[in-house]
């Protein structure tokens, strides 16, 4: 199977592991899953450290990439199909983030990795991380 992390859910399995449920832990950790990482988030923590919301140990220039090698995640760039997808989306989101991470896995025919409710709003699958 195809997963998608969102900005969240990377960012516990990184910093923040007992915040994730067992279901998450496992599909991470299993080493069976094609597991992603969009350039939104890479876009979204680079705005966040820059904004100093969010502290990294380097750089997100330095620490994405090494990150993405340890966790065995692939890189999903973004594409004009998903900038155009986001325009198909309802309004139950505003976060544009969030937004284009949605179209992009109903375009791939990914299933997201969240804790964030509001993803299940939309015609996506997805795997609920929270506890």
């Amino acid at each position: 199977m195809k997963y998608l992390l969102d900005t969240g859910v990377w960012i516990w399995s990184l910093a923040a592991v007992e915040q994730l449920n067992s279901t998450a832990t496992e599909i991470l950790s299993n080493g069976q899953e094609e597991l992603y990482l969009s350039a939104a988030t890479s876009w979204e923590v680079s705005i966040k450290v820059r904004l100093g919301k969010l502290h990294l140990p380097a750089s997100p220039g330095e620490c994405i990439p090494a990150f993405s090698v340890k966790q065995g995640l692939q890189w999903l760039a973004v594409t004009h199909t998903h900038a155009f997808g986001v325009y198909d989306l309802p309004l139950h989101h505003r976060d544009p983030f969030d937004r284009l991470i949605i179209a992009q896995a109903i375009a791939e025919e990914m299933t997201i990795l969240t804790a964030d409710r509001v993803f299940a709003k939309y015609p996506v699958e997805v795997v609920w991380c929270g506890k």
